[in-house]
C-alpha cells in the first residue's frame, strides 16, 4: 500500500536528505552526553547508579530513545509494506516501541527532577564570590557550571542584593541567571511531555492506517490537534534560539523537520489507501 509514497519518495535527494537529518539526531546524542556529562560532576558528584543514571544523563537517554522509535515509525510507515507487518515482526516492532516509551517517559521524569532541582536556592549571606573558600561551582544556566576561582570570581553580579545558594550542592547562582535555568527547565518538561503527545497522536495514527482503529473525530479533528502541539514544540524551539542554547534549539529544529517527514509519510499513505479503495470500487 505504500507505492505512492515510493513513487513520489524514491529520488535520492530526497531520501539522502531525510536520513541525513537522521543521522544529525544522532549525532546529538554526543552533544547531549558531552553536556550532561560536564553537569553531572556538580548535580551527582558523590556518583550516581542504574536508578537515577536517566536523572543524570535525561537528555542523552531520551535522544536515543527517540531516535529509535523514530527509525520505527519510519519502518512502518514508508519502509516496509502494510502486509509484511505482522507475526515476529509486529511483536517485535511493538516490544521496541515499548521499550523506548519506558525511557521517553522515564527521560521526562528526569526532566522533572532538573526542574526541582534548581528550585532548591535560597537567599544567602554571600555578597562577594571572591570571599568565599572551598568547592564552589557557578550556575550560569541549565546544565552549565563554572568553577569560581580567583580568576573568575568577580565576573558574577549582585541582583537584588544577594546570591543565591543551592540546599544540596555547592552551588551559587544570582537571582537573574536563576530565573533564566528555572525557565529552560520548565521549557524541558513542556517540550518532553508535548513530543509524548505527538507520538501518541501517530501511533494512533498508524493504527487507524492498518485499519486497527477507526474514528470519525479523529479524521475531522486531528490536524487541529497536532497543529496545537507542534506550535508548543516550535515556540519552545523558538525560545531556545533566543535564549543561546544552541544545542537545544538545533535539536529541536532537527525534530521537528523529522516529524514533518513522517507526517509526510503518513499523508502519502493516507492517499495510497484511498486511491486504492478508489480503483477496487471501480
Amino acid at each position: 500500500m505504500k507505492a505512492i509514497i515510493k513513487h513520489h519518495f524514491d529520488a535520492w535527494g530526497y531520501q539522502a536528505f531525510k536520513y541525513l537529518i537522521y543521522l544529525l539526531l544522532a549525532y546529538n546524542l554526543v552533544l547531549f552526553y558531552q553536556e550532561e556529562s560536564l553537569a553531572s560532576e556538580v548535580t551527582f558528584a558523590a556518583g550516581f547508579s542504574l536508578a537515577n543514571i536517566v536523572e543524570a544523563f535525561s537528555a542523552t537517554v531520551d535522544t536515543a530513545a527517540w531516535v529509535l522509535l523514530l527509525l520505527l515509525f519510519e519502518l512502518e510507515t514508508y519502509t516496509i509494506e502494510d502486509e509484511q507487518i505482522t507475526g515476529w515482526t509486529k511483536r517485535a516492532m511493538h516490544g521496541f516501541r515499548v521499550f523506548c516509551y519506558f525511557f521517553i517517559v522515564y527521560a521526562l521524569y528526569g526532566y522533572i527532577v532538573k526542574l526541582g532541582l534548581t528550585f532548591n536556592f535560597s537567599t544567602s549571606d554571600i555578597t562577594d564570590l571572591c570571599s568565599i573558600n572551598g568547592d564552589w561551582k557557578y550556575m550560569e544556566t541549565l546544565n552549565e557550571y563554572v568553577q569560581i576561582s580567583k580568576q573568575n570570581c568577580a565576573d558574577y553580579a549582585l541582583t537584588n542584593g544577594h546570591f543565591l545558594t543551592h540546599g544540596k550542592f555547592n552551588v551559587i547562582s544570582n537571582a537573574d541567571d536563576l530565573f533564566m535555568t528555572q525557565a529552560l527547565a520548565w521549557v524541558d518538561v513542556i517540550n518532553a511531555t508535548a513530543w509524548l503527545v505527538v507520538v501518541m497522536m501517530l501511533e494512533y495514527d498508524v493504527r487507524v492506517q492498518l485499519g486497527q482503529y477507526s474514528s470519525l473525530f479523529w479524521e475531522k479533528y486531528s490536524r487541529v490537534m497536532k497543529g496545537s502541539v507542534y506550535l508548543v514544540l516550535f515556540v519552545a524551539s523558538v525560545y531556545w534560539g533566543f535564549e543561546g542554547n544552541f544545542v537545544d534549539f538545533w535539536d529541536s529544529f532537527l525534530w521537528l523537520v523529522a516529524f514533518f517527514l513522517i507526517e509526510l509519510n503518513i499523508f502519502e499513505w493516507q492517499a495510497d489507501i484511498a486511491e486504492e479503495k478508489q480503483l477496487s470500487v471501480s
